[in-house]
């Protein structure tokens, strides 16, 4: 197979860059300007989406696939809840489709008794509406994609000025060959497998260093770590990816990941030099709603 530039390969399936997640939001958030001429076909797609500031009163559907498509009935993750903490209120991207948000809430409960953590730290679900976002993601589109922190959530609840400020802990060292034995714990390992055994999930996405990791430590019980794939971009949290909804013939699936634990030449690629220093990668014209779905229009526009 033909080889591919990280980066370029991070931005196909939904990575956002190193630092972006960990990006401090403001106390302060100013709504965006109104667009000069929205309806003009050349105004990037994520500038619409970008000031959706409200769920579609549609029926829940996830539209077209993670990297290009929309959601239409989403629900916000409440901010606070038992067993989670929602973070970077400012961005307003805790949406996603209800069946995603219902699977967090579910997991943030069994979290204690996962790994012993209190709960977890949920970052970029989607924005209101989904498609493409003004900042960061590539995928994140059509509400089935959710970032955890790699951080447990505190016994208390985060001021604002925490939620937007603090950062997530980095479990990668810094010459990105392994994880940091004094931040990278047991804890990890269970939440992760314990998530990538949930039938709904397609696939978890981990820095290739904590993927090594999760090898290394996973022991004889190994089938959950097909799900689990490297991706640069994800050493502050792990990015959660539920497959297309029963009967939504409109949300587009991955294929289904490879066979094996991907644990062998498959991993070992991510640490050559060609993959962790690549050459710069062009960027990309940004896309405008003629690459999304047709009814991702009428999403946009529902009032």
């Amino acid at each position: 197979m033909k080889a591919i530039r990280p980066l370029a390969l991070a931005m196909a399936l939904g990575a956002a860059g190193p630092g972006f997640a960990q990006d401090p939001g403001t106390l302060d958030p100013k709504p965006l300007p109104p667009l000069a001429n929205p309806n003009d076909p050349a105004t990037p797609a994520k500038e619409l989406f970008g000031r959706a500031t409200s769920a579609a009163p549609l029926s829940a559907r996830a539209i077209g696939s993670y990297a290009k498509g929309c959601v239409a009935g989403a629900l916000a993750l409440p901010v606070d809840g038992e067993n989670w903490q929602v973070m970077r209120l400012s961005r307003n991207r805790n949406w996603g489709h209800p069946e995603l948000i219902r699977f967090l809430e579910r997991l943030s409960k069994r979290t204690p008794e996962i790994n012993g953590w209190p709960g977890l730290l949920v970052g970029d679900i989607s924005q209101a509406r989904g498609g493409p976002m003004l900042t960061g993601h590539a995928s994140h589109q059509v509400g089935l994609d959710a970032d955890v922190w790699l951080t447990p959530m505190p016994d208390r609840r985060l001021t604002r000025a925490e939620r937007e400020e603090m950062s997530a802990t980095n479990l990668v060292r810094p010459d990105w060959l392994d994880v940091d034995p004094a931040v990278y714990t047991k804890a990890h390992l269970a939440l992760i497998r314990a998530t990538s055994r949930e039938p709904e999930v397609a696939r978890i996405f981990v820095n290739p260093a904590i993927k090594r990791a999760l090898c290394r430590d996973a022991g004889s019980d190994r089938g959950w770590l097909s799900k689990v794939r490297p991706m640069f971009g994800h050493n502050y949290h792990f990015h959660i990816r539920l497959s297309c909804p029963a009967g939504e013939e409109g949300c587009v699936d991955q294929d289904p990941v490879p066979a094996g634990d991907g644990c062998g030449a498959e991993l070992d690629k991510w640490f050559t030099p060609e993959m962790l220093k690549p050459k710069p990668a062009k960027p990309r014209p940004p896309m405008t709603m003629a690459a999304l779905p047709e009814e991702c229009r009428r999403v946009l526009v529902a009032k």
